[in-house]
C-alpha cells in the first residue's frame, strides 16, 4: 500500500440510519465511502464497529473462519441476550466444525423426493396467488411474493396442509411480511409459532416424515443429539432466512423490470435468459444488507489493524454494487455475465437455502413472463425501515394478464 494513503476513515452516520434505506440513496453513499477508504470506523447503539463495503474485503473475511467468528452475532441491531443465549445452537451463529455438523444434518434432509415435493409446491403456490392478483387487477406485490417462500418453508418444515394458514399467519405477523413493526404482535407471533414447533417435533419423533423436522429430531453432532432448544432455533432461523430473501428479491426485481420495459420483453421473448436474470435479481436487489463477524485475533483488513473481538459489518449489498467487480453497478441487467454477487454471502455460511432460494425466484419469473403481458405501478413503492433488510413494505401494482 502506498504511504500516506489512509486505510482507514469515519464511518458516515448515514450508514445505520434506516431512513437511508427507506427513503434515500444509499447505493450513492456506499460509493463514496468507498472510493475514500476500504475500512471505516463507527459506532452503533454504543458499541464500536468496522464498516468494509468492498466486495474483495468482504469476500475474504466471510471465507476466513480462522481469525473470524459469527458466534457474537450476525447483525449490528442484536439482541445480546438473544445472541448469547443462541450462540454456538443456531446454525447463523455457530463457527466449524460444529457449524458443518449442523449443515449436514438440514441439507441431508433434501432428498431427491422432498426436493420434487417442492417444486409441485412451488409452482401450485405461483399459479394460485397469480389467478388471484389477475383477477383482482390491483394487488400490494408484497403481499403476493410472501406467499411463495413461506408455503415452500411451511413443506420444508413438514407442516401438514392443515395447518399451513395458521403457520403463514403467525409468520408473516411475525416477520412482518408486509404488515408493519408491531413489536408486540410480532413477539406473540414468535410465541405462537415455536409453541407450534414444540407440538410438530413431538410428532415427528413418533412418526418420522421426509421433512426437516424430523432430520433434526434424529440428527445427531459427533454423536450427540441436537437439544430441543437447537431445534426450535434452527427451525426459526430457516423460517427467518428462507423467507426474507426470496420475498424482498421478488418484489424488487418485479419493480426492476417495471422501471426496464425493454428487459421484460427481451425475457418474454427470449426465456433462455432467466438464469442470468435470476442472479441479476438477487445481485441489484440484495435483501440481506449486512452480515457481522467479529475478529478472534489481531488481523488486518486492506492494512487495517483490527485487534481481537473487533466487530466488522460486511455490507453485503454494498459489495454487490462495486464498480471494480460490476461494470455500471447501479444498471439493472438481465444479460450480466460473470456476476459473482454476494446476496448468498459466501464461504462456509453460504446462504443453506441458495439453491431453493433460486428455484423458487425461477419459478416465480417463469409464471410472470408466461402469464403475465406487462405491470404498472398504481402507486409509489414503500421500502422497509431497517438496516438489515434491504426490501419493500409495499409495492401497489396491475399485472396486466398475457
Amino acid at each position: 500500500m502506498p504511504r500516506g494513503r489512509p486505510v482507514t476513515a469515519p464511518c458516515s452516520m448515514e450508514l445505520c440510519d434506516p431512513d437511508l434505506y427507506a427513503q434515500g440513496r444509499p447505493e450513492e453513499l456506499w460509493q463514496r465511502m468507498r472510493r475514500a477508504a476500504p475500512v471505516h470506523e463507527g459506532e452503533y447503539d454504543g458499541r464500536r464497529f468496522h464498516a468494509v463495503l468492498s466486495h474483495a474485503e468482504i469476500s475474504r473475511v466471510v471465507k476466513d473462519t480462522r481469525n473470524f467468528t459469527s458466534q457474537q452475532g450476525m447483525r449490528l441491531d442484536q439482541n445480546p441476550a438473544a445472541t448469547a443465549a443462541a450462540s454456538g445452537k443456531m446454525l447463523i451463529i455457530t463457527d466449524p466444525p460444529r457449524h458443518g455438523g449442523i449443515r449436514r444434518i438440514v441439507s441431508g434432509a433434501f432428498t431427491p423426493r422432498m426436493v420434487a415435493r417442492l417444486e409441485r409446491t412451488m409452482r401450485d403456490t405461483v399459479t394460485a396467488v397469480l389467478d388471484e392478483a389477475l383477477e383482482a387487477g390491483e394487488c400490494d406485490f408484497t403481499r403476493v411474493a410472501a406467499r411463495l417462500p413461506l408455503t415452500v418453508i411451511c413443506d420444508m418444515l413438514g407442516v401438514p396442509p392443515g395447518d399451513r394458514d395458521f403457520m403463514l399467519e403467525r409468520t408473516m405477523v411475525a416477520f412482518g411480511a408486509g404488515t408493519g413493526t408491531d413489536p408486540l404482535a410480532s413477539a406473540a407471533a414468535h410465541v405462537d409459532i415455536l409453541s407450534y414447533y414444540e407440538e410438530l417435533l413431538a410428532r415427528r419423533r413418533r412418526e418420522p416424515q421426509e421433512d426437516i423436522v424430523t432430520a433434526l429430531a434424529h440428527g445427531a453432532v459427533d454423536g450427540v443429539p441436537l437439544t430441543d432448544e437447537e431445534i426450535f432455533l434452527n427451525c426459526d432461523g430457516l423460517v427467518s432466512g428462507g423467507n426474507e430473501t426470496t420475498r424482498h428479491a421478488s418484489v424488487g426485481g418485479l419493480l426492476a423490470l417495471v422501471r426496464s420495459p425493454s428487459q421484460w420483453e427481451s425475457l418474454r421473448e427470449d426465456p433462455d435468459l432467466l438464469p442470468t436474470a435470476v442472479q441479476e435479481i438477487l445481485r441489484f436487489t440484495s435483501p440481506a444488507m449486512h452480515v457481522l463477524r467479529t475478529s478472534t485475533a489481531a488481523v488486518e483488513i486492506a492494512g487495517h489493524a483490527l485487534a481481537p473481538g473487533d466487530q466488522v459489518a460486511l455490507w453485503l449489498a454494498a459489495g454487490n454494487r462495486d464498480d471494480a467487480v460490476f461494470p455500471d453497478p447501479d444498471r439493472f441487467d438481465v444479460t450480466r455475465r460473470p456476476n459473482p454477487h454476494l446476496a448468498f454471502a459466501a464461504g462456509p455460511h453460504y446462504c443453506l437455502g441458495a439453491a431453493l432460494a433460486t428455484r423458487e425466484l425461477t419459478v416465480l419469473f417463469e409464471e410472470l413472463l408466461r402469464r403475465v403481458r406487462g405491470a404498472e405501478l398504481t402507486g409509489p413503492p414503500r421500502r422497509t425501515r431497517s438496516i438489515l433488510i434491504w426490501g419493500y413494505d409495499a409495492l401497489p401494482v396491475r399485472l396486466v394478464a398475457a
